[in-house]
């Protein structure tokens, strides 16, 4: 069994699920899973984690993500995206310098409301499901972060972006949003995410590229491993006498080499250097505790 994440690229006309059941299919394997999803009619970067590195999912989601949406002004749909019902169209008569100011104004901490079309639950229900049955319930805003907006290209009504922003941000609510704020109304016409983390585009397999690698027996050098996922953190060793503690998950003091790192995670290793996993300082009990692990 692999272990460790691949740089997917979807494809239009796949689910984030479709993607994980078919490599399931081509590597022969079942522990796999995705680090974000990625709507059916949208592209780019889905890293996908195999074997152990599942156990990363959490941590990889949490990345910021990068985006090239496609800003249609002048059309409302009931998606927020052209796979929907147009609610609405009105003409485009804002200028170029009026989009730009609004762009500006999204920059930094927003509160987003997340669209009736999503795989958000509410009791229990996806509230997808609710808006096919014609239902809107009212949705809390979430906070979400904007670090980058730029315009890429602008032939009006058409608005081409990158977008650089927290987890769990909606491109086409801000799409929405934006032609909201303009007055004429908007909509996402297409997505592509350029970059999840630290997993470029660039760098993606598609499937087709991943089931010819398999046959080639060549997959496992476009795999990335755990450690490398992690090399960010700094590094710890523990001496001979704590490699039973760290192998069975217990909390490590001072069994360590030299070097220690009181702020934030690190990567634990034994005296032997086999890699046990992410620890993390506790001020309170004076130890190392385990955060995730990987033995």
């Amino acid at each position: 069994m692999m272990d460790g994440v691949l740089n997917v690229r979807k494809e239009k006309g796949f689910t984030s699920h479709d993607v994980v059941a078919k490599l399931r299919g081509i590597l022969h394997m079942k522990k796999i899973g995705h680090t974000g999803t990625l709507d059916p009619e949208a592209e780019g970067v889905l890293p996908v984690v195999l074997g152990k590195a599942t156990r990363l999912v959490d941590m990889l989601t949490e990345k910021e993500k990068t985006y090239e949406a496609l800003l249609h002004l002048g059309i409302e749909t009931d998606t927020q995206d052209m796979t929907g019902t147009v609610l609405k169209e009105l003409p485009v008569t804002v200028t170029e310098e009026d989009v730009k100011k609004e762009l500006e104004s999204f920059l930094g901490e927003q509160q987003q409301i997340p669209p009736m079309y999503s795989a958000l639950k509410v009791d229990g229900k996806k509230l997808y499901e609710l808006a096919r049955e014609g239902k809107t319930v009212e949705r809390k805003p979430r906070t979400v972060y904007f670090r980058e907006i730029s315009i890429l290209e602008m032939k009006l009504p058409l608005v081409r972006i990158s977008v650089t922003c927290s987890k769990g941000t909606y491109i086409r609510t801000l799409c929405h949003d934006i032609g909201q704020k303009l007055g004429c109304g908007g909509c996402m016409e297409e997505l592509l995410r350029t970059r999840s983390g630290q997993f470029a585009l660039a760098d993606s397999l598609t499937l087709d590229q991943i089931q010819t690698l398999t046959d080639q027996g060549e997959i496992e050098k476009h795999l990335i491993g755990i450690e490398e996922i992690l090399g960010e953190h700094p590094v710890l060793f523990g001496r001979k006498m704590a490699d039973r503690l760290l192998k069975n998950g217990n909390p490590v003091t001072e069994a360590l080499t030299e070097g220690s790192y009181r702020d934030g995670w690190v990567r634990m290793y034994t005296s032997e250097g086999e890699f046990i996993g992410i620890y993390q300082w506790h001020q309170a009990s004076e130890n190392y505790r385990p955060v995730k692990m990987f033995l």
